[in-house]
């Protein structure tokens, strides 16, 4: 046999193999237990989504998921931990709008790039943000949160978890359709806001229906309005802000699974799918609908999409908001 013949042979028999293997190794996965790194701490909405909705799966499927919480810098550092892990379909990331969409234009420096080094994998969910205030303020209604601001240009505060977070970009989008200037007041995290927003320290806080659900159920805060389109299903008695008179504003925050660019194509479609079956789940579904959250789902390719939109979105709202770490 001549030699180019010899390589050709070689070559074919290669790919075929490649093709086979890929296969296989799909048709065994998982045979341990997958990572899903949470990059913000335990108990916030991020976390709570991503362990109803992994152990509707490891009860469908009988897979193992390993809850790995790892926060810091807005959520870049868990990301860039599952961006750098291997692509063999054992470590996901659990990302929303904040670190895959947000922070390319808001760090003036990122470890990865979201749209390179992961493969989307399913959209999880959608969550409105909510305005809250303290019940002890005389704030009522979202128009009495406007009137206090206008009285007093820059002088009401308006919290959120923290600088360039989706929390105060949205809050800076209303703040620009209503025609207010307040104080902004960035933390780190939830945790000390509510309790200076329940005390009255500030007078506005906006964060994520998942992580202010239950404290609203116990008459801790008083609901203004939530930022989506329509009402939310836990909270029917608290208008959108586009109700309240600010037309069209419709804004959430989405979560969604990743992997390591790279991952095999076939164990991406194998996620996906379970997933997807997870998500139409009647109890899955009302558990995060008592958490805030819009089970989504759908394919790899849309999930793509939507980040691809969303990036230069949020983009233009960070510049005009001047927002920036460096």
């Amino acid at each position: 046999m001549n030699t180019p013949r010899r390589h050709l042979l070689a070559i074919t028999a290669s790919v075929a193999c490649a093709t086979l293997c890929t296969g296989v190794f799909a048709q065994a996965y998982p045979t341990k237990a997958i990572r899903v790194i949470v990059p913000f701490p335990p108990g916030g909405g991020t976390d709570i989504i991503a362990r109803e909705t992994t152990q509707k799966v490891a009860a469908a499927t009988g897979w193992t998921f390993v809850i790995e919480n790892k926060p810091g810098a807005g959520g870049n550092l868990g990301v860039d931990a599952a961006a750098k892990s291997p692509a063999d379909g054992y470590t996901l990331v659990l990302g929303q709008t904040s670190n895959l969409a947000i922070n390319p234009t808001l760090y003036a420096k990122m470890p990865y790039d979201s749209q390179k080094d992961l493969a989307p994998v399913v959209l999880v969910a959608n969550a409105p943000l909510v305005i809250v205030t303290g019940m002890a303020t005389p704030i009522k209604t979202l128009g009495d949160a406007v009137v206090a601001a206008k009285a007093k240009p820059g002088n009401l505060n308006f919290a959120s978890p923290g600088n360039g977070t989706v929390a105060h970009l949205t809050s800076e989008l209303f703040q620009k359709a209503a025609g207010i200037n307040t104080q902004h007041v960035p933390y780190k995290g939830a945790a000390q806001a509510l309790t200076d927003v329940i005390s009255g320290t500030v007078e506005l806080y906006m964060s994520s229906v998942p992580t202010l659900i239950g404290q609203i159920r116990n008459n801790k805060l008083r609901p203004l309005a939530v930022t989506s389109a329509k009402r939310v299903d836990d909270l029917p008695n608290v208008p959108t802000i586009n109700e309240s008179g600010f037309k069209g504003f419709d804004a959430v925050t989405w979560f969604g699974l990743m992997a390591p660019a790279g991952t095999p194509k076939e164990v991406i479609v194998r996620l996906n799918a379970e997933f997807n079956k997870a998500l139409q789940n009647p109890e899955l579904r009302k558990k995060l609908g008592d958490e805030g959250a819009d089970p989504a789902g759908g394919t790899p390719e849309q999930f793509a999409a939507l980040i691809k939109d969303e990036v230069p979105r949020w983009g233009k709202v960070v510049k005009e908001s001047g927002a920036r770490i460096d």
